[in-house]
C-alpha cells in the first residue's frame, strides 16, 4: 500500500469518526503535511487498530516507515507540537483534533475483521502550532484585554496597602493608638497578609476592605486589614501566571512591564489621594472609596478576564468532545476514552489541591534560582515600602515615586524586548530567561545611588529638589530590577509561573511588612543619611554582584534542581 493510499484511508476514518467532518482541501493539506515525519507510534497504533476493518492487514507493515524517535518531535515553547500527538488538522472542522491512543486488547491477524475494539484513546491538544484557542496566539486586543484586566487587579489591592497611610493619625486619635510601631502596624498588616493569602479571591478582600470602615477599635481594625490582605493578594500571585499563559516570549517584556508598574504605582498613588479623602470626608470613606473602586473592577473583570490556562481550556474542549460523542448514534457503543495532555494517570482533585498547596513552597525549596531572585526582590521591595511610612514624606515625594516608576517602567516596556530578541537572534533563535537581566543591571545601579542621594540630601537639608531627584532614582531602580525579576521567574517557570511568583513573593511581601516597622526606630536613631547608606550599602553588595552572576551562571543555577513530580493541571 502506498503513503498516499495511506492518507486517503485516514480521511476516511476521520470522516467516519467526525473528525474532519468534510475532506476539504484544507484538511488535506493538513493530513499531507502530518506525513510522514509527524506520525508516532500512538498515532499509527490508533491508526492501524481502528482502520482494520477498512484498511488491507499488510497496513501493519507500512507502521516502521512512519515512526521516528520522539527526540526528533518539535516541543515548542507554547506547547503546541508535543510527542504522540498529532497535530495541524483544520480547527474549523472539529474540536477531536489530537488523537492518540491505544487498543488494550491488540488486534492480531487471527482475529476478525468484525472484532469490536475494547478502548479507544483520543488525547486532546491544540489545533496545530497557531491555534487561536491557545491563549499565545488570541489576538492582541484580547491579549491585552486579559493583562489590562489583572493588571487593574493588581492596582487596586496595593493601593489599600498604602492608602491609609495618610489617615493613621486620625485612626490613632480616635481608637487610642500611641505609639508608632501600632500605627505601623495598621498599614503593614495588609503585606503580611500578602505573604501568606493568595489563594484567595478579590471578593474576599472586597468585603474585608468594606469592613474596615465600620471597625470600632484598633484590633479589628488590624483583623480586617488581615483578612482583606489575604483577599487581596490573589491579584498579585495568579497575574504573572495569565501573562505567561497569553504572550510569547518575545512579547512578554512589554506586557509584564505594564503589568509589574500596577503593584508599585498603586502604593504611591494611594497615599496622595487617601490624604485628600481623610481632609474631606472622615478615615473611614478611605476604605469605603477603595471598595467601590474594587467593586467596579471587578465587574469589568467577569466582562473582559476570561480563562487563560492551557490545561483547564483543553480540559473544556475534551468535555465537548466526551458529549459530542455520548449524543453520536454511531459512536454510542464505542468505548472511548477522551484525555488532554496534561492528564496523568494519579490526576485527582484531591492531589492536584494539594500540590497547588505544596507547590510554591516546593519549588522555592528546591530550585536555587528562585532563592536568588526571591532573596534581592524581599530586598528591593522592602526599601519601597519603607518610604510609605517615614512621617516626614510629603505628597511631593509621592510624586517624586511615581515619576521615577512611571518613567523608567515604560523606557524598559519599549527595550526588554528587543533585547531580548537581539540576543536571541545571536543565540541561534535560542531564546533563555538570562536575555532579560540588561534591564536588572541598570536597574541595580541606579538604587544605590538613588539611595544615597536622598539619605544624604535630607540629612543636610538641601533643596528639597535634590532629595526627590533621589527618591524618583530609588523609585526607577526598584521598577526595573523588580520588572526584570519577574519577568526572568515567568521565562524560567512558564507553566508553573503562578507558584514560582506566590514562592518568590513570600519572602518579599513578609520584607515590605517588616521593613516599616524597624525604619521609623532606625530613622531616629542613625539619621537618614546613615541608615540610607546602610541601605545603600546592602543594595550594593547584592544588587551589584546578582546580576552579573546571573548573566554568567544562570543556566548553571536553573539546571542544578529542576522542578520534578508535580501534577500540572
Amino acid at each position: 500500500m502506498r503513503p498516499s493510499e495511506v492518507v486517503d484511508d485516514h480521511l476516511l476514518f476521520c470522516q467516519r469518526f467526525s473528525l474532519l467532518g468534510t475532506t476539504t482541501n484544507h484538511n488535506r493539506r493538513a493530513i499531507l503535511q502530518i506525513l510522514p515525519w509527524r506520525f508516532n507510534e500512538i498515532s499509527i497504533n490508533l491508526i492501524s487498530t481502528l482502520y482494520i476493518r477498512v484498511v488491507n492487514p499488510s497496513l501493519q507493515c507500512l507502521r516502521p516507515l512512519f515512526s521516528i524517535p520522539t527526540s526528533f518531535m518539535p516541543n515548542d515553547e507554547d506547547g503546541s507540537d508535543r510527542n504522540g500527538i498529532i497535530q495541524g488538522l483544520g480547527k474549523e472542522d472539529s474540536d477531536l483534533e489530537k488523537t492518540g491512543g491505544h487498543n488494550e486488547n491488540k488486534l492480531t491477524d487471527e482475529q476478525p475483521q468484525g472484532t469490536k475494539l475494547d478502548t479507544t484513546s483520543i488525547v486532546v491538544d491544540w489545533d496545530g502550532p497557531e491555534d487561536p484557542e491557545n491563549p499565545k496566539f488570541w489576538s492582541f486586543k484580547a491579549k491585552w484585554a486579559a493583562t489590562t484586566s489583572v493588571s487593574m487587579f493588581a492596582f487596586i489591592s496595593p493601593l489599600s496597602s498604602t492608602m491609609v497611610a495618610p489617615a493613621t493619625f486620625l485612626i490613632a486619635e480616635e481608637f487610642g493608638i500611641r505609639t508608632t510601631l501600632q500605627e505601623a502596624m495598621i498599614v503593614s498588616i495588609f503585606l503580611l497578609a500578602y505573604a501568606i493569602g493568595p489563594l484567595l479571591s478579590n471578593m474576599f478582600y472586597l468585603i474585608w476592605n468594606l469592613a474596615c470602615g465600620f471597625a470600632k477599635n484598633e484590633a479589628q481594625l488590624v483583623v480586617f486589614r488581615f483578612l482583606s490582605g489575604i483577599g487581596g493578594s490573589a491579584a498579585t500571585a495568579v497575574g504573572g501566571g495569565v501573562l505567561a499563559d497569553v504572550w510569547l516570549a518575545e512579547e512578554r517584556g512589554k506586557a509584564l512591564a505594564v503589568y509589574s508598574l500596577a503593584p508599585l504605582l498603586g502604593p504611591v498613588i494611594g497615599p496622595l489621594t487617601a490624604a485628600w479623602i481623610a481632609q474631606k470626608s472622615t478615615w473611614k470613606w478611605v476604605f469605603w472609596s477603595t471598595s467601590i473602586v474594587g467593586a467596579v473592577i471587578q465587574v469589568a473583570g467577569f466582562f473582559f478576564l476570561t480563562e487563560t490556562y492551557a490545561p483547564v481550556l483543553l480540559e473544556r474542549k475534551a468535555k465537548r468532545i466526551r458529549k459530542a460523542l455520548a449524543t453520536d448514534p454511531e459512536e454510542a457503543d464505542q468505548n472511548i476514552t477522551v484525555s488532554t495532555v496534561y492528564d496523568g494517570d494519579d490526576r485527582t482533585w484531591q492531589r492536584i489541591f494539594s500540590k497547588a498547596l505544596t507547590r510554591p513552597f516546593a519549588l522555592f525549596a528546591r530550585e536555587p534560582i528562585a532563592q536568588v531572585i526571591g532573596v534581592y526582590m524581599a530586598f528591593v521591595y522592602g526599601i519601597f515600602y519603607i518610604y510609605h511610612q517615614t512621617p516626614g514624606i510629603a505628597g511631593l515625594n509621592y510624586l517624586a515615586l511615581g515619576v521615577g516608576l512611571t518613567s523608567a517602567s515604560q523606557i524598559n516596556a519599549r527595550y526588554m524586548d528587543k533585547v531580548y530578541v537581539y540576543y536571541k537572534k545571536r543565540n541561534g533563535g535560542i531564546g533563555e530567561p538570562e536575555f532579560r537581566i540588561p534591564s536588572m543591571l541598570l536597574g541595580s545601579l541606579i538604587l544605590p545611588v538613588g539611595l544615597f542621594l536622598n539619605g544624604w540630601a535630607a540629612e543636610k537639608a538641601v533643596h528639597w529638589i535634590v532629595t526627590d531627584i533621589g527618591m524618583a532614582f530609588i523609585s526607577a531602580g526598584i521598577i526595573l530590577s523588580f520588572q526584570t525579576m519577574q519577568t526572568y521567574i515567568v521565562d524560567c517557570f512558564t507553566l508553573h509561573a503562578a507558584s514560582a511568583l506566590a514562592a518568590v513573593s513570600f519572602l518579599r511581601f513578609i520584607a515590605g511588612f517588616a521593613f516599616p516597622l524597624f525604619a521609623p526606630s532606625m530613622y531616629e536613631r542613625l539619621g537618614t543619611g546613615v541608615g540610607n547608606s546602610i541601605l545603600g550599602t546592602v543594595a550594593v553588595s547584592i544588587g551589584w554582584p546578582a546580576p552579573m552572576l546571573l548573566w554568567k551562571y544562570g543556566k548553571v543555577i536553573r539546571g542544578a534542581r529542576p522542578l520534578e513530580g508535580f501534577v500540572v493541571f
